[in-house]
């Protein structure tokens, strides 16, 4: 991973266990995500479904993640070099990803009195390329729950970022960023409606 760069994260649970059996079991992974994940990146879209997540994150720039981590580990050896930052901040980005999943594996272990890992490790990365990736990829994480078939409507499902675009609630989400993307709130409703008439199931990734 690299800094100011737009990613596709995507995990899933092992084998055919769940991550969520409750709603505060969501709540408690997006608490968590705030905590490891918004110092170090943007959030612009996302899912949560019982097996697995999806998250679209813009990284970013150098000066403020190596800002953080003099921040965070002012007795950390990692203090005493900060050249070639592009590679140390890759490593960096990915710790905090890693910090994020074994922390909440860690409660949830504690909670329902299991052992073992969590999820499928490592965690995925896809770097967005292009302008239409970037497009296809805010549809379809929001059109998951559809596909595996655990709504019928992009509204129906509460554990994604749908809802919060249509919403002018405070928000972490890069709200407006998203809607200017598709010119505005009716053309981010209007292309989630159309993709989900022409969608190619060949597109999403199934676990």
């Amino acid at each position: 991973m690299q800094a100011a760069t737009f990613y596709h994260i995507y995990n899933h649970a092992n084998g055919s266990e769940n991550l969520f059996r409750n709603i505060e079991n969501y709540r408690y992974f997006l608490h968590q995500w705030n905590k490891y994940i918004e110092p170090i990146a943007g959030t612009y879209a996302y899912c949560l479904m019982p097996n697995h997540i999806h998250f679209l994150i813009r990284t970013k720039n150098e000066e403020d993640i190596a800002a953080f981590i003099r921040l965070k580990d002012t007795n950390s050896n990692i203090q005493k070099d900060l050249t070639g930052f592009e590679n140390l901040s890759g490593l960096y980005l990915s710790k905090q990803f890693s910090n994020l999943f074994n922390a909440y594996a860690k409660a949830y272990n504690k909670q329902y009195n299991r052992k073992g890992s969590l999820f499928m490790r490592p965690f995925k990365s896809i770097e967005i390329t292009s302008d239409s990736y970037l497009t296809t990829i805010v549809n379809y994480i929001h059109r998951n729950p559809i596909h595996h078939h655990f709504c019928n409507t992009f509204e129906e499902w509460p554990y994604s970022s749908y809802t919060t675009f249509l919403s002018n609630k405070p928000t972490k989400i890069q709200r407006e960023y998203i809607l200017n993307w598709f010119n505005g709130l009716n053309g981010f409703i209007q292309n989630h409606k159309e993709q989900q008439l022409l969608y190619d199931t060949s597109l999403l990734i199934d676990f």
